[in-house]
C-alpha cells in the first residue's frame, strides 16, 4: 500500500529545489524570508546577534500580538538572559528521566490506550491524545493529577477560544489563580518554583511567571496531539510498519525520531533582524523577520535520503523537529517519552486500525497550506491476540 498519509505532504519541495528561500506573505503584507534548507535554518539558529529571539510576541508566525499580552519565557529572549531564565524550569523538564515520573507516563499510556481499545471505536484526537498530554503534563509540572483533567476540554489551541481564531483567556486566567494558590500553599510544583525563584538577586515579575507558564501549556501541547494521531493515521494505512515495530522494538526509538521528523506541526518559528540584513539576497530592514522553517528543513533532500517517505530505520537523522541551538526544545525530553512508549504499546495491542472520519487540521497562508494533523481522526482498531 503507498505511503499517502499526511505525514509525507511537503508544500516547500518546489520552491526549496529552485532556491534556498522563498518570501512569505503573511499578516498585514508582512514579506518573510523563509529559509528551506537544513544547513541554513542551523546556521540561523545559533546566530542570534543577526537573528535575535528577542522579540515579545513576534517569535511565532504570524505573530501573537493579538492572542497575547506576556512574552513567553524563555523563547523570546537571547543569550545570556535565555540561559539565565531557562535555568529556573529546566529541573520540572527533566522530570521525565526520573524513574517514577517515567513510570506515570509509561502506565498512563497503556491505560488510556487499553480504555480506548476496549470500546473499539474511538476518536484518536479528544479521547486519547489530548487526555494523555493532559495528564503527561501534570506529572511535568508537578502538579496533582485531577489538574490534567481540567485541561482537557481546552483542546488542541489552549491559546484560543472555541473558533481557533479569537484570543481565549481561560489559561491565563487558570495560570494566575494557581499562582495565586500556591503563594498562599507552597508546595513542590511548577507555580511554587517560580513564586520563590530569582532573577538576578530580585524576585521574578506577574509578566514573567505568566509568560513561564504561558509557553508550559503552549509550547508542546499540539507536539503530542498531532505527532500521536498522525502516526495511528499512518499505522492505518501502512499496517507493515506497526507490525514491524510489534516485531522489533528495539527500532522504537529511530521510530519515534523519524516521526518527530515528518509529522512536526511547527511549521516555522521567526527571529528578527535587529540591523538590515541580507538573507540570501533579499534584503531585511531593521526589525524585519526571518523564517526558520523547521518542516523544510526536516524534508532537505541533501541530508535525508527519500525525505518523504518514513524510514523507521534512519540513522542518522539529524532533523530539527525540536529546534536547534540555545533555543532548543525544554519539551523534548518529555515529547520522546511519550511517543516512545507509545510507539510501543500501540503495536503490541493493535493488529488493525481503520479510520471512519477525518477532519484535518490545516495551516493556511497565501504561499502555501499545509494539513499539520486533525482537528478529528476517528478509528476502529481490532486488538491484537497477544
Amino acid at each position: 500500500m503507498p505511503k499517502n498519509t499526511y505525514i509525507t505532504d511537503d508544500p516547500f519541495k518546489e520552491n526549496r529545489a529552485r532556491c534556498p528561500m522563498m518570501v512569505g506573505d503573511f499578516q498585514e503584507g508582512e514579506k518573510i524570508p523563509m529559509l528551506l534548507k537544513l544547513k541554513d535554518v542551523r546556521k540561523a539558529a545559533k546566530d542570534w546577534k543577526t537573528f535575535s529571539s528577542d522579540a515579545p510576541r513576534r517569535v511565532p508566525i504570524p505573530s501573537e500580538e493579538d492572542l497575547r499580552d506576556v512574552r513567553q519565557y524563555p523563547i523570546e529572549l537571547d543569550p545570556p538572559e535565555h540561559t539565565k531564565f531557562r535555568k529556573i524550569v529546566e529541573p520540572f523538564f527533566l522530570r521525565p528521566k526520573q524513574p517514577e515520573v517515567k513510570a506515570k507516563i509509561e502506565g498512563l499510556i497503556e491505560c488510556t490506550l487499553r480504555r480506548m481499545l476496549a470500546r473499539g471505536t474511538f476518536d484518536a484526537v479528544h479521547d486519547l491524545a489530548i487526555p494523555i498530554q493532559s495528564y503527561a503534563l501534570a506529572y511535568l509540572l508537578n502538579v496533582p493529577e485531577s489538574e490534567g483533567e481540567k485541561w482537557i476540554p481546552w483542546g488542541v489551541h489552549v491559546t484560543r477560544a472555541g473558533d481557533g481564531k479569537a484570543k481565549g483567556s481561560e489559561m491565563e486566567d487558570y495560570n494566575r489563580a494557581m499562582f495565586a494558590k500556591a503563594r498562599e500553599n507552597p508546595g513542590e510544583d511548577f507555580y511554587s518554583a517560580l513564586n520563590a525563584a530569582e532573577m538576578d538577586g530580585r524576585p521574578l515579575t506577574d509578566e514573567e511567571k505568566e509568560g513561564f507558564a504561558y509557553l508550559a501549556f503552549a509550547g508542546g501541547r499540539d507536539t503530542i496531539i498531532h505527532t500521536m494521531t498522525g502516526i495511528i493515521a499512518y499505522f492505518a494505512k501502512n499496517p507493515e510498519d506497526m507490525h514491524y515495530l510489534r516485531e522489533h522494538p528495539e527500532a522504537i526509538n529511530t521510530a519515534a525520531e523519524e516521526f518527530f521528523r515528518l509529522a512536526v506541526p511547527l511549521t516555522h518559528i521567526g527571529r528578527v533582524c535587529p540591523a538590515k540584513t541580507d538573507v540570501q539576497g533579499h534584503e531585511v530592514e531593521a526589525g524585519g523577520r526571518i523564517s526558520l522553517t523547521w518542516s523544510a528543513a526536516n524534508r532537505d533532500p541533501e541530508v535525508f535520503e527519500n525525505p518523504n517517505e518514513v524510514d523507521l530505520k534512519r540513522m542518522p537523522n539529524p532533523h530539527v523537529a525540536f529546534g536547534f541551538g540555545h533555543h532548543n526544545c525544554l519539551g523534548a525530553h518529555h515529547a520522546r517519552a511519550i511517543m516512545r512508549r507509545f510507539l510501543e504499546c500501540f503495536p503490541k495491542l493493535v493488529s488493525e486500525v481503520k479510520v471512519l472520519e477525518e477532519v484535518p487540521s490545516m495551516e493556511v497562508e497565501k504561499d502555501y497550506t499545509r494539513q499539520i494533523g486533525f482537528d478529528r481522526l476517528v478509528v476502529e482498531c481490532k486488538l491484537s491476540d497477544s
